[in-house]
């Protein structure tokens, strides 16, 4: 199962410059766990709900005196649409996140999540078993 098949669309935005209550806001309003972070119309990083509580924890202000962007994780992990979820699944667990850009070219054009996958897990189990009964019928050298 590749990557586009499980990935949410057209990831929900917010300017780098916003403040934290923007963001916050804006996740809430969108019902996601994270929102992209642009500069100029280009992934700048992502805000997750942890990181959201952990930069107003820190910050001890209030989150409309906290800037997104410093809360945010700014080294991206992506993924491209034509990837397996196996692949996904393994820069996940590689890079301890739970959430992945999912870019073609530089353009970001959606997420995927662990939720996603969950979700699909019936579906990719079924791969998995519709593979492994195939490998019965396959002689080397074919």
């Amino acid at each position: 199962m590749l990557v586009r098949e499980v990935m949410s669309p057209e990831p929900v935005t917010v300017a780098a410059d916003a403040t934290l209550r923007e963001a916050v806001e804006r996740m809430l309003r969108e019902r996601v766990g994270s929102v992209l972070l642009t500069r100029d119309g280009d992934p700048a990083g992502i805000l997750t709900e942890t990181d959201a509580l952990r930069g107003a924890y820190r910050a001890e202000r209030s989150l409309a005196a906290v800037p997104a962007a410093a809360a945010a994780t700014e080294g991206l992990v992506t993924v491209p649409p034509t990837a397996t979820t196996r692949r996904a699944v393994e820069l996940m667990r590689d890079d301890g996140v739970k959430k992945l850009v999912v870019t073609e070219g530089l353009d970001a054009v959606g997420v995927v999540t662990t939720t996603d996958l969950a979700h699909n897990q019936p579906a990719l189990l079924r791969e998995a078993h519709e593979i492994e009964s195939g490998r019965g019928d396959w002689e080397p050298g074919e």
